[in-house]
């Protein structure tokens, strides 16, 4: 395939993706929330709350745009309903998560999702939630993702009913799932499944502007001042009144066009999954590969691709990048993330299955399996130190394999997605040091070293 008198498309996030849909966005919707929110900056709660995305997520008290990201509606919804102690979170939750128990001084208790047949991180189950919580029953609140970076959705609704049955509230970390509840063809959101607060990142699969987000909070169990006044702390004093005009346009395109916008988008993934479904090597997953037990549903508009063992998914994230001009969303160990939305095209989508298409063609499955996967990256690890005890304590660097036995003194993770392979105050065996070097050999992007070589340690 000759690409190279064509444009480069990309399945990443954000959603908007180049494409001119905001643009331009009129200057009397700029002025009329220019006027809104020079009043509303004049408060602490400066950030805008509006109906039009309650109306359509069916949200009971309020909706707060967010020009920070996602990041500072979880750093405010859960410093809003935590003061101190304990709280139960998934352990693929964002790094931002593991930022608010060390601004807060929390104690996480985690909940390690169940593992797939292929590898891939599935979902937190009710059971989990429920041996968690009565073996721990300080716990305070329950934080967990939902979809997660690969598009596995939990049960909402079953753990909502659980954690609610404690009398503690629910935070659910939906930021890949701005989409859900639009269509038949997609899971249902979380804000009409009895979560308390739902955070969405308007960017990664609406139409929108990088940095927008949503937090909707849904019931009383966190308190409507509480969260306004952590809104004024991690957001900036000075938001972006295109970024917010921009949410606004976005909510508008939805509001008015997301029949057609979904069905359009619903035959385009169900086309591709048809064309591409007699792979003979790559693989690109269904929903209906996972059992019930791995995930209780799944994104379709996620595309996990993978390799077949026939090559790392950084090699073919680069092939498919380098020779097809096409831009993939992340790679892990053994297969590669599409990011689709609604902006995508037929033309985008045809040129990925043909490129999946000739590149089946060219490889073939061994037997020996050379990488490494997300079950052995993200491991249990045990904790030695809280987070901010770690944090704080003075530190050194060493070599990255003379690191087993210490106490890891930041966070180490793949980014994206950004989950932890190592926390702070959690130590470092044998397995962990070489699972790091592993990943680094493989051209993986790990974050949170010195360099490639060493890591930061308790002193």
């Amino acid at each position: 395939m000759n690409w190279n008198n064509r444009t480069y498309i990309r399945f990443i996030c954000p959603a908007i993706n180049g494409h001119s849909c905001l643009l331009p966005i009129p200057m009397p919707l700029i002025l009329r929330k220019l006027k809104d929110l020079i009043i509303f900056t004049m408060q602490p709660e400066f950030c805008r709350r509006r109906s039009r995305k309650r109306q359509i997520c069916m949200v009971q008290k309020k909706t707060y745009y967010l020009v920070n990201g996602s990041t500072c509606g979880l750093l405010a919804a859960i410093s809003a309903a935590v003061p101190r102690g304990e709280i139960l979170m998934a352990r693929n939750c964002h790094k931002a998560v593991y930022h608010a128990m060390y601004l807060r001084q929390l104690v996480p208790v985690y909940l390690y999702p169940e593992d797939t047949a292929y590898g891939i991180q599935g979902q937190v189950t009710p059971q989990m939630v429920q041996k968690q919580l009565k073996q721990t029953p300080d716990i305070r609140t329950v934080v967990i993702t939902s979809p997660t970076y690969d598009g596995v959705v939990s049960d909402i609704q079953s753990i909502a009913d659980t954690v609610h049955a404690y009398g503690i509230p629910l935070i659910v970390d939906e930021a890949h799932g701005a989409h859900f509840g639009f269509s038949p063809e997609f899971p249902e959101n979380a804000t009409r499944l009895g979560a308390d607060a739902v955070i969405m990142s308007v960017h990664k699969t609406l139409p929108a502007f990088t940095q927008t987000a949503l937090l909707h909070l849904c019931s009383d169990r966190i308190a409507e001042k509480k969260v306004a006044q952590f809104l004024g702390i991690y957001e900036t004093s000075s938001p972006s009144y295109l970024l917010m005009a921009g949410i606004e346009k976005s909510l508008q395109i939805i509001e008015k066009d997301r029949e057609m916008l979904f069905a359009a988008y619903s035959r385009r993934l169900a086309e591709f999954r048809d064309k591409t479904k007699n792979l003979k090597t790559l693989q690109v997953l269904q929903p209906s590969d996972f059992s019930k037990q791995e995930a209780f549903s799944f994104d379709p508009g996620k595309l996990l691709i993978l390799t077949g063992n026939s090559m790392s998914g950084q090699a073919l994230q680069e092939i498919l990048l380098q020779e097809y001009g096409l831009q993939m969303e992340m790679a892990s160990g053994n297969y590669v993330v599409a990011m689709t939305s609604i902006m995508d095209t037929d033309e985008g989508f045809a040129r990925l299955s043909d490129a999946l298409e000739c590149i089946d063609g060219t490889v073939h499955k061994k037997e020996e399996i050379s990488e490494i996967s997300p079950r052995e990256i993200y491991r249990e690890q045990k904790t030695v130190m809280t987070i901010d005890q770690a944090l704080d304590a003075e530190q050194k660097t060493v070599r990255l394999e003379e690191a087993a036995g210490a106490v890891s003194g930041d966070y180490v993770y793949l980014y994206p997605p950004g989950i932890p392979i190592l926390v702070p105050g959690e130590a470092i065996d044998v397995q962990t040091a070489e699972t790091i070097r592993h990943c680094i050999r493989l051209g993986l992007e790990v974050e949170g070293l010195p360099d490639l070589t060493c890591i930061n340690v308790v002193k």
